[in-house]
């Protein structure tokens, strides 16, 4: 079984995480996903904003990036630390300020935009639900980009398989795994993006603001947790409440869903 799945494993492709050096200082793919996640989704929101009484002008989208990265960075470090690895941090507060090592949760980082952004839209008078339609439409962008550097950092790899698409990972142990970062790209990234597309340029659902929002929340919740499946679990969580079946990742996910059904049916006028 051993000889087959390394005989039938695909070459990982190795790319060096750190782009370029200079002395201590290097620019690293993860920290580039992050940069250019956050400029393409302002280009593309821009776009966007070229409708009859947009929710906000240019100058609020530039404004709006430096928020949000606030938000994914302290958002995402923090429910690392509360999700992921409370007790470790609680014995070591002095590493939860060291980001450097690694340690970023999606839905820390996505509760932190919730609050960037409803602090930026009350102090700039902007509608709530409209401006979040457009953040959604463009988030899929940095979603699929830092999945990529993911892969590349070989990490948040899948569990062990055998099909072809199996590849051997630095650190995974010499059995073939899922390329499951690349997985959450196609499925969080690529094919999300084009959902919300297509709903926002040919339906009526941006007429009822916070529905394309419920759309790519519920969107993403499905997408990691089917992604789970594939996907090895934290070393030191594992499997929650016994069995193989459930990881801090679907949990996390649950209420997402329900968030997003609130949005999508929420009462409300359209608008015009």
């Amino acid at each position: 079984m051993t000889e087959y799945l390394l005989f039938s494993a695909l070459t990982y492709p190795n790319i060096d995480p750190i782009i370029v050096q200079f002395g201590p200082i290097a620019i690293r793919w993860y920290s580039l996903a992050y940069l250019g996640g956050l400029i393409f989704a302002g280009v593309y929101m821009s776009r966007l904003i070229r409708v009859k009484a947009p929710p906000c002008n240019q100058e609020q989208i530039s404004d709006y990036i430096f928020w949000a990265m606030m938000g994914i960075i302290f958002g995402g470090r923090l429910g690392y630390v509360l999700f992921y690895n409370f007790s470790y941090y609680l014995s070591n507060p002095g590493d939860i300020i060291a980001v450097w090592d690694g340690g970023m949760s999606f839905h820390g980082g996505f509760i932190g935009v919730c609050v960037s952004t409803i602090y930026f839209c009350r102090k700039n008078k902007t509608p709530l639900f409209r401006f979040a339609d457009i953040i959604a439409c463009a988030s899929p962008i940095g979603l699929m980009l830092g999945r990529f550097a993911n892969f590349i950092n070989a990490e948040l790899y899948g569990r062990v398989t055998d099909a072809s698409i199996g590849m051997v990972f630095p650190g995974g142990g010499p059995l073939p795994r899922h390329p499951s970062q690349l997985y959450e790209a196609m499925l969080e990234g690529f094919l999300l993006f084009f959902v919300l597309y297509f709903i926002y340029n040919f339906t009526k659902a941006r007429h009822k603001p916070g529905m394309i929002t419920g759309v790519f929340i519920i969107g993403y919740a499905m997408a990691r947790t089917f992604v789970e499946q594939f996907r090895e679990p934290d070393s030191h969580i594992g499997f929650l409440f016994g069995g193989d079946f459930l990881t801090m990742g679907q949990l996390l996910s649950a209420p997402m869903i329900l968030f997003g059904l609130y949005l999508i049916f929420r009462p409300g006028k359209p608008s015009i």
